[in-house]
């Protein structure tokens, strides 16, 4: 994937040894190394609920940490032993919570390709919505979530505003997050790009 510069981003946060300044850090043992960590050049955009369609709890904390009691919620038992990640949470209240320094290697994203390339982890950094496929996202995540995209631009020249996708387009099939309520067309605005970017060539 070709490099991109990022002249004249504006952002108002800072990013400083891969972590967002305006984060609360819960670290999650869920990451590794980067093949490559001068390759970081997709964004991609999840919701994550839990319980599912409940907002505001530990759930989500507790999954990225591996630390999720199965007898808390029925749907625990399918998931409490999953070993996933992301870097970044958004909440409905616009708190981010970062869970993997951006330079490392979050499991997020799971089988999926990109434009040709597989393994996306190895190369995306991934922003999960607090929210779900039913339900609209709220005012102030999509500020943050803005914001936060500005701020990786600007510390990461191999990103592109060009380059940000759904974890549905890049797992077709598989996934169907963010979903139908997240609405692109606002990011669209706030960044000048065409998005959610086209994940294999032809899309339409």
């Amino acid at each position: 994937m070709p490099k991109t510069t990022n002249k004249h981003v504006k952002a108002t946060h800072a990013i400083n040894k891969g972590i967002l300044d305006i984060a609360r850090v819960n670290p999650s043992p869920n990451h590794d190394e980067r093949p490559n960590q001068d390759d970081i050049s997709l964004i991609v955009i999840h919701n994550i609920s839990l319980p599912p369609n409940e907002f505001g709890g530990d759930g989500i904390d507790q999954l990225f940490t591996n630390t999720l009691d199965k007898n808390d919620h029925p749907f625990y038992e399918e998931i409490h032993e999953l070993r996933v990640s992301s870097h970044l949470l958004i909440r409905r209240d616009g708190e981010v919570i970062q869970y993997v320094p951006f330079e490392k290697r979050a499991w997020h994203a799971g089988e999926s390709s990109y434009l040709g390339r597989t393994v996306c982890n190895d190369f995306s950094i991934g922003i999960e919505m607090e929210g779900t496929d039913f339900e609209p996202f709220t005012d102030a995540q999509y500020q943050v979530l803005e914001t936060t995209i500005n701020a990786l631009l600007k510390r990461y020249p191999t990103l592109s505003k060009q380059n940000i996708t759904g974890h549905e387009n890049i797992s077709p099939g598989r996934k169907t997050d963010p979903g139908p309520y997240f609405k692109w067309q606002k990011l669209e605005k706030a960044l000048d790009a065409a998005l959610p970017a086209e994940a294999c060539k032809g899309d339409k």
